[in-house]
């Protein structure tokens, strides 16, 4: 019996650290503050066609978008399940644009919110960092947006916490959660050993 207590004591205590991280994650992850801004979804910024465009769709074309921007007509096209940025006149490749008409195209969707974007500070290639610390990323073949700010690396490292993510590799932190639910269960086990083990004396031991 007293071997059985000090195992279950022994599995409280290597189980304190996650479980009073788990805990702790989950109520954040219930009440969910500062999801609406950290999880927003910046999207580029579009406008009425002013005219008729004609476009010739070929027969490899699984979907097709027609837009425009500050910076003109864009047409996206998805051809064999990945997405190409063309030009919906020529249906030519639409090049990526210099760094004056990024920052047009990216300032210009940074006014749906701008007390949470701000500025553009710094652009590098299709990476741009605000004047608030948010980071926008373009993916110019979707002409999609991805922003991250402070907020944002909060909540993901306090999913990595509960979910026992706190290794730099993939299988190694698959093993630690593992090893963290086995933990779990086995301490359950043995205190379910201690509820119903007869106890030395004639009386048996109480929960």
């Amino acid at each position: 019996m007293r071997k059985t207590r000090q195992l279950h004591r022994l599995l409280g205590l290597l189980l304190l650290l996650p479980l009073f991280g788990w805990a702790l994650t989950g109520l954040v992850f219930f009440i969910k503050p500062g999801y609406e801004g950290a999880y927003e979804q910046l999207a580029v910024k579009t406008y009425p066609l002013q005219q008729r465009v004609l476009v010739s769709p070929e027969p490899h074309w699984q979907q097709v978008r027609l837009f425009r921007t500050v910076l003109g007509e864009h047409l996206l096209v998805k051809s064999h399940d990945r997405w190409l940025h063309l030009q919906p006149d020529s249906q030519a490749p639409f090049a990526l644009p210099d760094e004056t008409r990024l920052r047009l195209l990216l300032q210009d969707a940074m006014t749906a919110n701008p007390a949470r974007y701000g500025d553009i500070d710094t652009l590098a290639g299709t990476r741009a960092l605000t004047s608030t610390g948010v980071s926008i990323d373009l993916d110019w073949d979707t002409l999609s947006l991805r922003q991250q700010g402070a907020d944002t690396r909060l909540i993901d490292g306090l999913y990595r916490v509960h979910y026992l993510q706190w290794l730099p590799s993939g299988p190694f932190n698959r093993w630690l959660g593992m090893l963290g639910l086995g933990l779990l269960l086995a301490m359950a086990l043995v205190g379910l050993r201690l509820c119903f083990r007869p106890a030395p004396t004639a009386s048996r031991t109480r929960c």
